[in-house]
């Protein structure tokens, strides 16, 4: 598989600037050819998963983040298509609700982590904690520089108790987004997913971007590093995606289980 360190956020040098939102190098081909090599991925996606859930001894977390419709629902549905559900999980986070606010930001996520053998989906995440509400000013810089070393902690136990996790931001441009919910207002099939709401977040675009970077650099650590996904082509975003997940599930020991010596001696009568 190909080198996909390229993706991979450098704290020291990382800038959203350096990655062409429009790059389809993961695109090969015709459509028809690089549906095939998706198909191709996710049956594999589906094997090792499969062997994942059986053992019982690997978890994996994968973090989908990025900005209004920047793809993620697409995303699950793609990458996922041929994925048995037995064993994986989606987790999406909304506004937090009074219970949820009664407790710190990350008490409503660690529930939702992967338990052994299990692959789990965030659609949206703790990260939410330090983007919109660093966007609104609903927290002051300093909490935020809090928030960034708790969120690494809270990574890193995860990690060293057995989850791999894999971070990857949906990176757009505001164009392909002014498209999409364009695309949204226009088709019925897709104008439930219009939200008015996201033309006043539009506003803050440059924000967010400054946000979503400060986050990004603060937060890519060697045991939970963040990709760089150019997701303006959907064909491109999925490609990549799935060829990062599926070269971190080869990375992995992944076996079944032997077959247990008592069940060698079973004899099913007629």
């Amino acid at each position: 598989m190909a080198n996909l360190d390229r993706y991979r956020v450098n704290q020291k040098k990382f800038s959203l600037k350096d990655f062409d939102t429009k790059d389809k190098t993961e695109r090969s081909g015709s459509k028809e050819e690089n549906e095939a090599v998706l198909f191709e991925l996710a049956s594999e996606i589906n094997a090792y998963q499969d062997i994942l859930h059986a053992q019982g001894k690997h978890k994996i977390l994968l973090i989908l983040q990025g900005m209004d419709t920047s793809g993620k629902d697409g995303t699950v549905r793609h990458v996922f298509r041929e994925t048995d559900p037995l064993g994986i999980r989606v987790a999406s986070f909304k506004a937090p609700n009074s219970e949820e606010l009664a407790h710190d930001y990350l008490w409503r996520v660690h529930q939702q982590v992967p338990r052994t053998g299990e692959l789990v989906i965030f659609n949206r995440s703790h990260y939410e904690d330090v983007l919109i509400v660093k966007v609104h000013k609903w927290i002051d810089e300093a909490e935020c520089e809090r928030r960034y070393k708790q969120i690494n902690d809270f990574e890193r136990l995860l990690a060293e108790t057995g989850t791999t996790l894999i971070k990857c931001y949906l990176h757009i441009s505001k164009q392909e987004q002014k498209k999409r919910l364009q695309e949204r207002l226009d088709n019925p099939i897709k104008s439930w997913k219009f939200n008015p709401g996201d033309l006043k977040e539009r506003e803050s675009w440059s924000d967010y971007s400054d946000a979503y970077e400060q986050a990004i650099r603060a937060t890519s650590t060697e045991h939970a590093p963040w990709y760089i996904v150019p997701a303006d082509s959907k064909t491109n975003r999925n490609l990549l995606i799935s060829k990062l997940l599926l070269n971190t599930l080869k990375k992995l020991d992944l076996n079944y289980p032997p077959v247990p010596e008592a069940f060698k001696s079973i004899v099913i009568n007629d």
